[in-house]
């Protein structure tokens, strides 16, 4: 008793006793009931399912009674569809919680795609209103026109203003080889009477 104590060690698990089950892959099992889940619900399995019924109801029914294997009452059938029963609602059940859980995995994966996409549009949204008030201190188009429009009527009235002095001194200079007297204007820097004297005002 002793040794067999020592023989046994604190630091390693102690092995499982009772029976060792054989180990099943969920995964290709999960695929297989789903197969089977899946043709039980068309309307093939349906009609094949009728066709059996009706072929050993007659069978059991019509056949010489030597060759019936299930006389009336059919209870080897009524076993047969209570084992088709017992197996098949674990299959459906069990094809039920795969496509559970692919429908929670996907409404995951959906929530965090919304959740992204509304944080991009929050970030453009920001962008958009921070661009909004940068514009506002820009100048826009509206306002350089009327500013290019200003500054054309001044420089057209600048213009203008030179043609009339040109003119001006056109005449003078007209009359004073005439010999005409100048005409009876008060001197200013304006026609340029004191630049073309020599003389600045003062």
């Amino acid at each position: 008793m002793t040794e067999q104590r020592r023989g046994e060690r604190l630091d390693q698990p102690r092995a499982p006793r009772g029976l060792h089950l054989p180990r099943v892959d969920a995964e290709t099992f999960g695929r297989v009931a789903e197969g089977i889940a899946r043709g039980m619900g068309t309307a093939n399995f349906l009609v094949y399912m009728t066709l059996f019924l009706t072929a050993w109801f007659l069978w059991n029914t019509l056949a010489p009674a030597n060759l019936r294997f299930d006389p009336y009452t059919f209870t080897f059938l009524t076993l047969v569809l209570s084992l088709q029963a017992s197996y098949a609602a674990p299959l459906i059940l069990l094809a039920q919680n795969r496509q559970a859980d692919r429908d929670r995995i996907a409404l995951e994966e959906d929530r965090r795609r919304a959740t992204m996409q509304k944080a991009d549009t929050e970030y453009l949204a920001r962008e958009i209103a921070a661009l909004r008030i940068a514009m506002g201190e820009v100048a826009t188009r509206d306002f350089l026109r009327s500013e290019l429009t200003r500054l054309a009527e001044e420089l057209d009235e600048a213009a203008e203003r030179r043609r009339k002095l040109e003119r001006r001194q056109q005449e003078r200079d007209v009359r004073r080889q005439n010999g005409l007297e100048p005409l009876d204007e008060p001197r200013d820097d304006l026609d340029g009477d004191y630049v073309r004297d020599g003389r600045g005002e003062g």
